[in-house]
């Protein structure tokens, strides 16, 4: 793994997530209504989609920015079509 961006505030929500995966957890060992767990995944799923653009973003304004002010068109490419995998495995998952 390269070194890179820091994601550092991305902990905080990150824990906030654990928290309420944890919820969900006791909502099931408590055998909530179904609808209410359903709701709690939603909203986890969502929290962790803001994470991955946060993370995503930094990326592109970040390390994918820095290769696209150097002068070397390779290492442009290669930013360029690791941007693209991520996109077409992040399409994947609709």
């Amino acid at each position: 793994m390269k070194k890179g961006t820091v994601h550092q505030e991305q902990v905080t929500f990150l824990r906030k997530i654990e928290g309420q995966v944890r919820g969900v957890q006791k909502m099931i060992e408590e055998k909530r209504y179904c609808v209410d767990i359903l709701m709690q995944l939603h909203s986890i799923v969502g929290a962790i989609l803001r994470v991955e653009d946060k993370v995503f973003r930094k990326h592109v304004e970040g390390c994918v920015a820095h290769s696209f002010r150097g002068k070397s068109e390779v290492e442009k490419m290669k930013k360029l079509d690791e941007v693209m995998g991520l996109i077409k495995k992040f399409r994947r998952g609709l």
